[in-house]
């Protein structure tokens, strides 16, 4: 813009370290002359400096001259050529005779001050006005007193780019911080500040790498320290805690510290070494071993019983009696090497939930031991002989039902309570499927025949070789299908439906009379019944509900033993 549009107020002179001494300019095509054209500037030169252009914003006035002068010389910066006149470029409006720049040696910056209309302006650059444009990017400097007359670009172009001019050859005395003042023009703040620049930024990314890199590298030192492999030879869990091995008496483990020395295992043959059958067993007074019949069954065709101890040794056995009707055996080993006698409990006081151990060598394992509980009592189970043998006759059993873990070979082990006493002997399992070439494995359902039972009938083959077979002395029918058991109405197989003087005789039943309970148990079926009277020692005492005509009745019988009992091989 031009001189005319800038505004008054002007950079102040704490902008700027004061001028030291006082400044000089000197033509830029007389250096030879540059002594005799120095002089003392007027009082008021330091106070304020006014325009350092040299223009004054007065119009018509020479920016070069003092106030008041209209025939000084042209200013001192007159460019080599000119395209107009001889006049200088920069010299006021209505100058045009090409005065020299010096009248008589007068100088050319001699005057009271330099200050515009609006009043004394401080240091300014001569490059640059207020509002940010440069002085002498404008076209004109105003209106001249013959009429506008455009300005002509000057044809030096220096080191400062565009058509600015160069400050003045050995401008001296402007002080140690003098520099041209940023753009934006009075009052602008200080510089900006450069960013970094390449070489900088390359050098931090560098940096950056670099630490990345090494950590990285420690990284993968840590990780593979041990080698790809895996293997850490200072590798180390520590030693295993130490501690006692004793176990309180009523534990699991108490309790099969003392019953697995008196548990053995039986390994029977049939003589020709093409068939086999294993089981266990346990040890009672005098160094007999109870087990199931069908584990001994096939000794009793002329087979053999081998006998293993918890210790590992062996012996052989033979067998006393056996029971058919009850599945249980009574075999006499030839030693027993110191082995305990085991404790027997009282099966009538076992109740559902109490917790039993079943020990025994299913699959051969010998020394088992698992745990459970009691699931129920008196559940009816028909066993028979494993082999087949069409002349052995099933056996009946009110039994134990648990859910420790039976297996084939369990069968004879004991089943003992958390005491340690013998409440039932394992016998049999319950499986999903069954055939004559396998055999199934625990399913949670094992059974057991009450350790009363078994003290009985154990006795009895100890001391006679045979088993007495508890009865009532009637016959039931087979075809009924209602609620409870029904005693058939008519004789069956040459048998009358009740035994005249038996026990239901003398207690009032009749044919066609139905059993509706067993000392409170509701009967669901004849093989019930028969398992609950099989279980009674003879003479004891039951009390049945029966049903006669729609009627509800109660009677009380005494339970015998049958004359001729099925015989046992000794």
């Amino acid at each position: 813009m031009t001189d005319e549009t800038r505004p008054g107020e002007g950079r102040t002179t704490s902008d700027f370290p004061e001028p030291q001494g006082r400044p000089e300019f000197l033509p830029a095509d007389e250096p030879g002359e540059q002594a005799d054209r120095r002089s003392d500037p007027p009082a008021s030169f330091g106070a304020s400096w006014g325009d350092p252009s040299g223009r004054s914003d007065t119009p018509g006035v020479s920016p070069y001259e003092p106030p008041g002068r209209s025939d000084s010389p042209v200013s001192a910066y007159e460019p080599p050529s000119r395209s107009e006149s001889p006049a200088s470029p920069y010299e006021p409006p209505g100058r045009s005779d090409g005065v020299p720049p010096h009248d008589g040696g007068t100088r050319a910056y001699e005057g009271p001050s330099f200050e515009s209309p609006a009043g004394p302006r401080g240091f300014e650059s001569p490059f640059e006005s207020p509002g940010g444009t440069r002085a002498y990017d404008t076209p004109s400097f105003g209106p001249a007193d013959t009429g506008p007359r455009p300005m002509q670009p000057p044809p030096f172009m220096g080191a400062y780019g565009g058509n600015h001019p160069p400050p003045p050859r050995q401008a001296l005395g402007m002080g140690p911080g003098w520099a041209p003042p940023p753009q934006g023009g009075p009052g602008a703040g200080a510089l900006p500040r450069r960013g970094l620049n390449v070489g900088a930024l390359i050098a931090i990314a560098v940096a950056i790498a670099l630490v990345a890199s090494v950590l990285g590298s420690l990284g993968t030192y840590l990780l593979t320290r041990s080698g790809s492999s895996g293997t850490d030879p200072s590798y180390s869990l520590g030693p295993a805690p130490t501690g006692a091995t004793n176990r309180a008496p009523d534990s699991v483990a108490g309790v099969a510290a003392r019953v697995l020395p008196s548990v053995v295992s039986l390994e029977v043959g049939n003589g020709t070494n093409t068939e086999g059958a294993s089981g266990s067993g346990f040890l009672i007074k005098n160094g007999y071993v109870v087990t199931n019949n069908h584990v001994v069954a096939m000794a009793a065709k002329g087979g053999e019983i081998k006998i293993m101890f918890n210790n590992r040794k062996t012996t052989a056995g033979r067998i006393v009696g056996r029971d058919p009707g009850s599945d249980l055996a009574v075999v006499k080993p030839e030693e027993t090497f110191g082995t305990p006698e085991i404790t027997l409990g009282n099966s009538d006081q076992v109740v559902v939930g109490d917790p039993v151990i079943a020990i025994g060598s299913p699959l051969g394992l010998s020394g088992t031991v698992t745990t459970g509980i009691v699931s129920s009592l008196n559940r009816p189970v028909i066993a028979g002989d494993e082999t087949g043998a069409a002349t052995e006759e099933p056996a009946y059993i009110s039994a134990i039902q648990t859910d420790a873990a039976i297996n084939p070979g369990n069968s004879g082990g004991p089943l003992v309570n958390g005491r340690g006493e013998v409440v039932g002997v394992n016998s049999a399992i319950a499986t999903l499927s069954r055939s004559v070439n396998s055999q199934s494995g625990s399913i949670g359902l094992g059974f057991a025949i009450p350790v009363n039972q078994t003290r009985r009938v154990a006795e009895e083959l100890i001391t006679t070789g045979k088993a007495k077979r508890p009865k009532i002395g009637i016959v039931l029918d087979k075809d009924y299908k209602g609620q409870g058991v029904r005693i058939a109405s008519e004789p069956a197989e040459g048998r009358q439906p009740v035994d005249a003087n038996g026990p239901a005789d003398k207690a009032g039943l009749k044919a066609g009379d139905v059993i509706l309970e067993v000392d409170g148990l509701a009967l669901q079926d004849g093989n019930e019944l028969i398992a609950l009277i099989r279980s009674k020692a003879p003479g004891a005492k039951i009390t049945i509900k029966y049903q006669r005509a729609g009627a509800e009745r109660t009677a009380t019988l005494t339970v015998v033993a049958d004359d001729q009992p099925a015989p046992t091989p000794s």
